[in-house]
């Protein structure tokens, strides 16, 4: 696997991409991307970091892995490609949207990243049909590093944590130097029994980042 990824971001992670798990990772993605179908294509699966260079960061949403479905996954968490029927949990995301700013309805959440959003799986690749298949594989070492990277370099960074699994990852990041946001996540499941809706992380996530001097975030 040939890691395409951004200058600043090359620079930052170079000793990581000469580890040995690191070596062992691309081997398991090479051989899976010979002999099944997986996701995203091999082109974006760091889209997360080209999309968003270190200096523009000001954002970090996490999600678990990439959507396993054909055409679906596009390299960026929770984010599909425009004309593709809106996954469940992304539209619970554009609901909440909604209730602070207005509506959206573009699946395609480059802009995000654009302007400064971080979309990223703990994990950055998938099996079709398998959701968790490249778990374990050396991908989670990869974006806890990330995560502690992020929050050693920079200042005033909004970490935006859904559900259980982006919660244990609280431990990387210096809640004195960034603003945490947690809730529920926005999955069927789980907004349904009220622990999505109302969270107001996108507008908490603006009034942050208007306090420490930056741009907001145009999330509709």
């Amino acid at each position: 696997m040939k890691v395409n990824i951004e200058k600043s971001w090359l620079k930052l992670l170079e000793s990581e991409f000469n580890k040995k798990y690191f070596f062992q990772l691309t081997d398991f993605i090479e051989n899976e991307y010979k002999s099944k179908d997986c996701y995203p294509p091999k082109d974006l699966i760091f889209s997360a970091f080209n999309k968003c260079s270190l200096d523009k960061v000001k954002v970090v949403i996490l999600g678990q892995d990439p959507y396993h479905g054909l055409n679906q996954a596009n390299g960026l968490c929770f984010s599909v490609k425009s004309g593709m029927n809106i996954p469940p949990s992304l539209l619970n995301i554009f609901k909440e949207i909604k209730s602070s700013f207005n509506d959206r309805s573009e699946s395609d959440l480059s802009d995000w990243a654009n302007q400064g959003v971080l979309l990223l799986n703990s994990i950055l690749t998938v099996e079709e049909g398998l959701p968790g298949s490249h778990s374990e594989k050396g991908w989670e070492e990869f974006t806890k590093c990330v995560i502690k990277l992020i929050s050693d370099r920079k200042q005033n960074i909004v970490f935006m944590l859904w559900g259980g699994y982006a919660k244990k990852k609280e431990s990387l990041i210096d809640s004195k130097k960034h603003l945490i946001l947690k809730s529920g996540h926005p999955s069927p499941m789980s907004a349904n029994r009220g622990y999505w809706l109302g969270n107001k992380h996108f507008s908490k996530c603006n009034d942050y980042l208007k306090e420490n001097g930056m741009k907001v975030i145009y999330w509709s």
